[in-house]
């Protein structure tokens, strides 16, 4: 079609997911410049066979191969935009295509002097993810720092521009999750600071940074500390496949949070969405279930977090999920509370 797309049928997907379950594309088209998607996506055999867009793999489990056309956006532009006066002081908007590697951006930020997304490092995946799930970790979101996503419509051809209230985040949810197949996330514009604030009181920041020695820490310091812990606590995608978190930490009623704790005093509880709302922490109630380090063939849970579900080499992606349910519904009958999975499913419903 041009020089910026790329066909394959019958490609596999294996090297494509960080669970490295096997799965096949019946078609992949790689897009290098978001320039020509109105393009392919008019042509029927791609516009209307399309059904799934895929980053970094991170995110996702393929419990079946996906049934149509699949679509890869390889571009890797970063660019400097703008820099915008705020009530907070001055803030540089850097704008990524969607194919960026999320952590290679986030260390390239940090080397330029721009702060923000130092407790967001070592994140798997893409930045045109980033916003769809609304990463999150160590006490930060990306919401708090997207000044704007621009996302392609399949239905009426047109590039949107979506600022961050219009991007309906919430906890590890967006417009773009909710819809995944209106929209297709292909740049991403984030407002960053020279002046850092950093955010050091969560999950043993400020111990590690001590260990560290390091007494009066910059971004990039937050940034290898947090760096240090995940990959202690996290197994790497690398070594074993596994795509980080599958659960999301439940959000539920402060009453039952109370009546919760009550019963059950080590529960790590946080603030929910709003005041009348709590977090539970969904790695300590699985933990007490009692399957950390759980192994069902090639399917487990890591010995090291009980929130990560672990490809000890060639489980598929049914087994899985067979094993997600299996620990949900565990958590369910003990402590009443439901167990939503972070990645998205593919080739079958949760």
């Amino acid at each position: 079609m041009t020089d910026y797309i790329r066909i394959a049928r019958d490609a596999p997907l294996q090297s494509r997911n960080t669970f490295g379950v096997a799965a096949t594309a019946p078609v992949l088209v790689e897009v290098a410049d978001s320039a020509a998607l109105p393009a392919l996506l008019a042509d029927r055999e791609f516009g209307e066979r399309l059904s799934l867009v895929l980053g970094g793999g991170s995110n996702l489990l393929f419990a079946g191969n996906p049934e149509g056309v699949v679509l890869a956006l390889t571009g890797k532009r970063v660019t400097h935009v703008d820099d915008v006066p705020t009530e907070a002081g001055v803030r540089t908007i850097v704008r990524a295509d969607a194919g960026v590697e999320w952590h290679d951006f986030v260390m390239r930020t940090l080397r330029h002097g721009f702060a923000g997304l130092e407790n967001l490092a070592l994140i798997p995946g893409t930045v045109g993810a980033a916003p769809i799930q609304n990463i999150g970790a160590y006490g930060a979101e990306v919401r708090e720092f997207i000044h704007a996503v621009e996302a392609f419509e399949p239905a009426t051809g047109l590039v949107q521009r979506f600022d961050a209230p219009g991007c309906g985040f919430s906890y590890r949810d967006s417009l773009f999750k909710q819809q995944p197949d209106r929209y297709i996330v292909t740049a991403v514009e984030f407002a960053l600071s020279r002046v850092p604030a950093l955010k050091l009181d969560y999950a043993g920041i400020r111990e590690e940074l001590d260990s560290m020695g390091v007494a009066s820490p910059l971004p990039r310091h937050v940034a290898d500390a947090v760096i240090a812990i995940r990959r202690r606590k996290l197994p790497d995608p690398a070594v074993i496949g596994n795509a980080g978190s599958f659960f999301k930490n439940p959000i539920v009623a402060v009453a039952q949070a109370d009546a919760l704790k009550a019963e059950h005093d080590a529960l790590p509880v946080f603030r929910g969405n709003d005041d009348s709302t709590r977090k539970l922490s969904a790695a300590w109630l699985i933990d007490q279930c009692g399957w950390k380090g759980h192994r069902d063939g090639d399917a487990g849970v890591a010995a090291t977090h009980a929130l990560v579900l672990v490809n000890h080499g060639q489980a598929t992606g049914a087994q899985l999920l067979a094993l997600a349910r299996r620990i949900a519904d565990s958590v369910r009958r003990r402590f009443g509370v439901v167990l939503e999975p972070e990645p998205r499913v593919i080739g079958a419903t949760w």
